[in-house]
């Protein structure tokens, strides 16, 4: 089996404030999973992600949110554990609707020079991550299938 990323989890202090903040900026669908003294909820990030065993290329991975075993990051100090970056259409749409719902901007969206568009947002609970997508400002395409020479 190759060392590909599977899984992702969110740490939240207050989990429906996250559930409620990506559920309406990505569509990300969450399912409570129990655990009793350890609450977990898994999220379903879209078509292509559940049962991606196979580790298929192209497909995206699902999640889990859990609670936050400290204190919530502060906005502005240094990143202390992985992010996730999601790869989508509008970058920018979706950086103005994740400020809308309760997010800072982070780095505000850039065009970065043979990958693509790129931005990160800080949630409500303080963890940062990014938003991609293939296409610049200008519409062309950066990488992948379809990119411009």
């Amino acid at each position: 089996m190759a060392n590909l990323v599977v899984h992702f989890e969110i740490h939240a202090s207050e989990p429906q404030k996250l559930i409620d903040f990506y559920s309406s900026l990505l569509g990300w669908k969450f399912q409570d999973y129990g655990g009793g003294d350890q609450p977990y909820w898994v999220i379903d990030t879209g078509e292509g992600a559940i049962g991606n065993a196979a580790g298929q290329p192209g497909l995206g991975i699902n999640g889990g949110l859990t609670w936050r075993q400290g204190p919530r990051p502060e906005v502005g100090a240094p990143v202390t554990g992985c992010n996730i970056v999601v790869g989508v259409d509008d970058v920018d749409g979706l950086m103005r609707r994740g400020i809308e719902l309760g997010g800072f901007e982070a780095l505000p969206a850039t065009d970065w020079p043979g990958i693509g568009r790129g931005g990160y947002l800080i949630d409500p609970d303080g963890n940062v991550f990014g938003l991609i997508s293939p296409k610049l400002s200008d519409g062309t395409v950066a990488m992948g299938a379809g990119a411009d020479e």
